[in-house]
């Protein structure tokens, strides 16, 4: 019994000591001093009497939140890869028309190109 008397002031001037070495409060989602408590006790957090639901709730409220947050973000990003694809398929589908363009006029030089040959060869026979 003296003993964990003992531990616990010791414990306790540890606690009080790291607390004031903190510079800043960080926001947490959990108690302070993680201690176990029987279910639907009182804890004492931020200054009030807050029962272990209502900190269950606030917690899984700001896990949605941030949750929400990370697929809003991700939709943005994807929006915008999306925008940026579309764009690029309309410049490929242009140079795609272009070069069908191109070809047929390639194709079409080729064939009077040949037919010339043809009508050199043939004037060559007789």
């Amino acid at each position: 019994m003296r003993k964990s008397l003992c531990d616990a002031k010791i414990l306790g001037v540890v606690t009080a000591l790291s607390d004031q070495m903190l510079t800043a409060h960080r926001h947490t989602t959990y108690p302070c001093r993680m201690e176990q408590t029987p279910l639907g006790e009182q804890l004492q957090f931020a200054g009030g009497a807050m029962s272990k639901a209502g900190t269950a709730k606030d917690r899984v409220n700001d896990a949605l939140s941030r949750l929400e947050s990370m697929v809003e973000e991700r939709l943005r990003a994807e929006k915008a890869r999306a925008d940026e694809l579309t764009a690029r398929l309309g410049k490929l589908e242009q140079q795609h028309e272009e070069l069908k363009r191109v070809a047929t006029e390639v194709e079409g030089r080729l064939e009077r190109a040949m037919e010339y040959i043809r009508s050199l060869l043939a004037a060559d026979q007789n």
